[in-house]
């Protein structure tokens, strides 16, 4: 028997083992004998038996169809894919093991439980099976979940340039990247934060990795780039200059500025609110204090907010409120569509798949005009005792779904009007000349106390919360 014949078997034999403590019906790997392609790669189909996601509307049974999301229906004078811009995320799709807090509860079949660049290889592959039979065309990514960490940073460039050029082969014409992000959290060098870290060596590393990742990025096409924060804040202030590793986290995204323009990259910069993960001082806590942040560096202009809804809740808003601080700031960039347990303090990051959040959603979005150039990015994972690979289907069609409803559910409430009409309605003391000129900056205090004078004491209406509430529930 030849080497290599013993070193495959053995692999078969690994991936066989994996599979079935998974419990998780074989697909590619029990074959992997038989269509392996001569260097080694897995060439077949990953996901065999499950069609191409088509919509069959609202009374379907079928858990593989759409029931609300039909991509090309036009609704408020955009066709449902464009209101979306759907994305799948590598790394909760395809990278997740189930619990984060103990052993891992799933493998999928075509893994052989390594991180090396031939298994990385196959999970690009079924990445893009999984996203073209999803139905959308656009995908995330960190770049050590796409490709592995080598010994050296040239090593780590080397792996990742391996899987991005398959990954480019693989999109096509129609598939991109969402956005690209470096992970700037997992390996031990980055325990004090990147960009904040107090070492000038991990700050260097961190700015390379960004660089790097940036290029990746752009050479797929790539429509943002996303900076995660969490990690980057403080669990105590006592041995903290907080003031030092602000100012460096500043000039840390200038240079990201910088580097964008010199390569040409034209998307979007964005920053994502992430508080309690794992710190308590931060500078990016939710979406005013990371435009309070960008306002005072001078960055407004170069960065928008990534707003995740299971983020929102963690620092104490809704996912509404904090849409719609990014959006009246100007900032509203891209959603990261999940959601949390409300009796679960922590990052849980479950498909979203409550109607009214998600119509709430909707409406920021549609306020908004679309997402464009940013989406719907599902940062979303399988609960831990969801093992098959059909999960992965079901949990993404009832994300999209949920959201689709809320579109819907949006248009409804445009059309009928009563909910604009009584918002109009409670401001309409400001549709008049005075009125005016305080919106429009030009009535001072004494004109302002002459008024007062002149009308006597203020009679003031209800605001009418209840019947916003009636007018929004009976949408859903």
């Amino acid at each position: 028997m030849k080497i290599k014949d013993i070193i495959l078997g053995l692999v078969c034999l690994n991936v066989i083992t994996l599979a079935v403590i998974a419990s998780s019906p074989l697909t590619c790997p029990a074959d992997l004998g038989k269509e392996c392609a001569s260097d080694g790669e897995w060439k077949g189909e990953f996901f065999p038996g499950i069609p191409e996601i088509k919509h069959e509307g609202p009374f379907s049974k079928n858990p593989l169809s759409f029931k609300w999301y039909n991509a090309e229906e036009e609704i408020l004078g955009k066709k449902m894919k464009d209101w979306m811009r759907f994305s799948v995320a590598f790394w909760h799709t395809f990278r997740g093991t189930g619990d984060p807090f103990g052993a891992p509860t799933k493998v999928w079949p075509w893994e052989d439980g390594t991180n090396s660049l031939a298994m990385a290889k196959r999970r690009m592959r079924a990445n893009f099976e999984f996203i073209r039979k999803l139905g959308v065309d656009l995908w995330c990514f960190h770049d050590r979940d796409i490709a592995p960490d080598g010994k050296t940073l040239e090593e780590s460039n080397a792996n990742l340039d391996e899987v991005v050029a398959l990954a480019k082969e693989l999109q096509g014409n129609k598939i991109h990247p969402l956005w690209g992000t470096a992970q700037l959290f997992m390996h031990p060098r980055y325990m004090h934060g990147a960009a904040t870290s107090s070492d000038v060596g991990v700050y260097a590393y961190a700015a390379a990795q960004v660089k790097k990742a940036m290029e990746v990025t752009h050479y797929l096409g790539g429509e943002n780039y996303v900076f995660w924060g969490g990690r980057e804040g403080y669990q105590t202030l006592l041995n903290t200059d907080m003031k030092r590793e602000l100012n460096h986290l500043a000039r840390f995204l200038e240079g990201a500025v910088a580097w964008k323009k010199k390569i040409g990259f034209k998307g979007t910069l964005l920053i994502e609110p992430k508080p309690q993960e794992p710190t308590k001082h931060q500078y990016d806590w939710d979406a005013a204090t990371t435009a309070a942040f960008l306002l005072k560096y001078g960055l407004s202009g170069e960065f928008k907010l990534n707003i995740e809804c299971n983020h929102a809740t963690l620092s104490g808003h809704s996912c509404h409120h904090e849409l719609e601080t990014a959006r009246n700031f100007g900032m509203l960039g891209n959603i990261d569509a999940n959601t949390g347990d409300p009796q679960i303090g922590w990052d849980t990051d479950q498909f979203l798949t409550d109607i009214g959040e998600a119509t709430l959603v909707m409406l920021s979005v549609v306020r908004n005009g679309g997402l464009a150039p940013g989406g719907f990015n599902f940062d979303a994972k399988l609960r831990r005792e969801s093992t098959d690979v059909e999960d992965l289907f079901i949990a993404h069609i009832s994300g999209m779904d949920t959201l689709a409803r809320g579109l819907r559910n949006v248009a409804k409430l445009l059309e009928d009007g009563s909910l604009t009409e009584l918002v109009r309605k409670r401001y309409e003391s400001f549709d008049t000349e005075i009125g005016a000129q305080i919106e429009a900056g030009k009535a001072d205090f004494e004109a302002l106390e002459k008024k007062a004078m002149e009308w006597g004491e203020p009679k003031v209406g209800s605001a009418k919360q209840e019947l916003a509430e009636m007018l929004f529930q009976s949408a859903l």
